[in-house]
């Protein structure tokens, strides 16, 4: 399993990650929340842009950083690096969640009248819906692709350049 050995290949992994776990994020959200068929196209791919730079931005500075160091810590002595990407997976599933379930409240009372009388409550409805769809989505489906992906266009090869397969 190959992980980002440079600062420009984790920027580039970290876009490719962020890019695909907002768009399926966004799209069941939105599904979530009866928006679908009630916002334009447009407005659609405005939000998927801003929580797609706000995860970014959090990812680059908050919550990546953190989620490396306690990952490494926790990890510090298996042998296995699959453990340590594991953890690191996961520490970052559950800042994201917390993060972005922030955003996906606010986007969703900016779209509707807000009706309810425990915005914490709606708060943790909405990350524990967000933690239960993004954790086994990183792990299964988009950590393997994007490392897939990652690996055959990104990396470079053992010759130094970059793979063209």
């Amino acid at each position: 399993m190959e992980i980002p050995a440079t600062k420009k290949e984790s920027l580039c992994f970290g876009i490719m990650m962020c890019f695909g776990m907002v768009l399926v994020m966004t799209v069941y959200n939105f599904y979530l929340n009866g928006m679908i068929g009630e916002m334009t196209f447009y407005e659609g791919i405005a939000d998927f842009f801003i929580a797609f730079i706000i995860a970014l931005i959090l990812d680059l500075i908050i919550v990546g950083p953190n989620a490396k160091k306690f990952a490494l810590k926790l990890t510090a002595k298996a042998n296995n690096k699959v453990y340590t990407i594991l953890m690191i997976s996961t520490f970052m599933v559950i800042g994201m969640a917390f993060f972005m379930s922030i955003f996906g409240l606010v986007t969703t009372i900016a779209h509707s009248e807000y009706h309810s009388n425990s915005i914490v409550g709606d708060y943790l409805s909405v990350f524990g819906k967000n933690l239960l769809m993004a954790l086994p989505l990183q792990i299964i489906i988009m950590g393997p692709l994007v490392r897939f992906l990652f690996v055959k266009f990104v990396k470079p090869n053992k010759q130094g350049s970059l793979s063209n397969n």
